[in-house]
């Protein structure tokens, strides 16, 4: 069986804020791009045989002593390449062109022209709106380069040397503020670099499938099952790979939403195959543990350490297990790498990190190549149901970190109850899906004082978060219809004892954060 990873696209990452974004624009061609350090060895980089590189944007200015520069063995290797902001200028320096900075600076829209007759410029009007991003600029072509683009403030917007495959485009292709980005990037990978459209979620799914097989054998693997996308991918991927010898154990910590934890393990008792499931009511546990503790770092260290030991303690009653699976999926171990060479390490929290020594499992990580909306993608294909797949991201430590102050049941029945009417008013709208990345309600440790029914109240207030994003890394919040707010404010405050009170959070992320806590 063919690897849907062979014959993709290498991507170079100099350190611009956009480089996951250029993998995930080149997957939506069908194509698999991988993003690689730019100290990365020859080797690791050809291991799937790409057929394109892309050298990423960066802050830096090619010019200054310190400044990343371009491996020898990417210039020397054969294949297309397209720099991109900054990739574009150090392709154009190392092939001995010249670059400056003498104040003409370009941010935001800009429109470029061309007239060449070129591959990479198929279909593409003149002029054309493109973002900019830079402040430094092509002064000198390297010998047998043209110019193929220009705008107001750059003569050389895109460039290329044909006979080579070599192009460097000074705007940002991959942004959504770049309207033909995307027929751009589609016309080098398969003008170009003759790439193949041969990346889904069914060849991801039957080669992952195979893989999985050959290397766990007859062996048992274990999976810590949270209930999100990732990890319920994972297992119905894992249940479909190898049956029966895949026990996840779900640690119910008594801090999900309302109904979650019997709709996880329902889903994967009854519907998915009827997979070795351990539940563990492990509420009271976390609870008491919790007990007087409001710091917020303070409740996810708690929480962490206490699933730690719970989940250590159910593995081992397992006999026989050599594999530990995990959810990580490609945004981890592209953000664990730093930077640096290492682009294997993940981050602890998206591991079942701190197990005592006793414990060593080989780990299997079938997701570690995929975006989050290719999970998704891949979950409907297995078969999960939208409602899962479609779950909108939740903490690790779940509701602790969103009940503001001292963590108790009442509290939390309050934040349950508001935060369902929120979601079902969201869903009502449809807007759950594609109109908000996250949104939730928030128990405030204040009180407000009220009017019901005659009477002076004196209850809890709910603050309702709902954001905008693509990446997490930045959001705004969401522009919700006002009747739905108010619709929303009323069903809580007439339905969930104990409020009086419901603001709205509008906050952008920066300065906040999505979460409060």
């Amino acid at each position: 069986m063919s690897d849907p990873r062979d014959g993709g696209i290498a991507i170079l990452d100099f350190g611009s804020q956009y480089t996951q974004l250029i993998a995930r624009r080149i997957r939506e061609q069908g194509v698999y791009a991988a993003v690689f350090s730019r100290e990365a060895d020859a080797g690791e980089i050809m291991q799937f045989r790409p057929r394109g590189i892309v050298l990423s944007g960066g802050p830096a200015s090619v010019y200054k002593a310190g400044s990343p520069r371009l491996p020898r063995h990417i210039l020397t290797c054969g294949l297309p390449l397209l720099g991109i902001c900054y990739g574009m200028q150090l392709l154009v320096q190392s092939r001995g062109g010249a670059v400056v900075s003498d104040g003409n600076r370009e941010y935001g829209p800009a429109s470029i022209r061309h007239q060449a007759s070129d591959p990479l410029l198929c279909g593409l009007p003149s002029p054309m709106q493109v973002w900019m991003s830079h402040g430094d600029h092509v002064a000198a072509l390297p010998v047998g380069f043209s110019s193929l683009a220009s705008s107001d403030n750059a003569s050389d917007a895109i460039v290329g040397h044909p006979g080579q495959r070599h192009y460097g485009v000074q705007f940002h292709p991959e942004v959504g503020h770049t309207p033909q980005g995307g027929r751009l990037l589609r016309n080098f990978l398969f003008s170009i670099c003759d790439c193949l459209a041969d990346w889904s979620p069914q060849a991801f799914i039957d080669e992952t499938i195979a893989r999985i097989c050959e290397r766990v054998g007859d062996q048992k693997v274990i999976l810590g099952l949270s209930g999100g996308v990732d990890s319920s991918v994972t297992a119905a991927l894992l249940q479909r790979a190898i049956g029966g010898q895949l026990t996840a154990i779900f640690i119910d910590n008594g801090l999900l939403r309302r109904n979650e934890a019997q709709e996880v393990v329902n889903l994967f008792r009854e519907r998915q195959g009827g997979l070795q499931l351990q539940s563990v009511d492990a509420a009271d546990d976390f609870l008491n543990a919790l007990q007087g503790i409001t710091e917020p770092e303070q409740k996810r260290k708690t929480i962490g350490a206490l699933f730690i030991d719970r989940f250590a303690r159910e593995a081992r009653a397992l006999q026989g297990v050599r594999f530990l699976a995990q959810g990580t999926i490609y945004p981890d171990v592209i953000e664990s790498a730093g930077g640096g060479a290492d682009a294997r390490s993940i981050k602890s929290h998206h591991n079942v990190g701190g197990l005592p020594a006793d414990m060593q499992f080989e780990l299997i990580e079938p997701l570690r190549d995929l975006f989050k909306d290719e999970v998704r993608k891949v979950g409907t294909a297995l078969g999960l149901p939208d409602s899962m797949v479609w779950r909108q991201p939740f903490p690790g430590p779940g509701l602790a970190v969103r009940c503001l102050g001292p963590v108790t049941n009442p509290r939390l029945a309050i934040l349950r109850a508001a935060d369902a009417i929120f979601l079902e008013e969201l869903a009502a709208a449809g807007l759950l899906r594609d109109e908000t990345a996250q949104s939730f309600a928030v128990l405030l440790p204040v009180r407000s004082v009220g009017v019901q029914g005659d009477h002076r109240s004196w209850e809890e207030v709910i603050a309702l978060r709902s954001v905008t994003t693509d990446d997490f890394m930045t959001a705004d919040w969401s522009r919700l219809d006002h009747e739905l707010l108010a619709r929303v404010s009323r069903r809580i405050v007439n339905e969930v004892r104990g409020v009086n009170r419901v603001v709205y959070d509008i906050t952008s992320k920066p300065p906040g954060t999505i979460e409060w806590e």
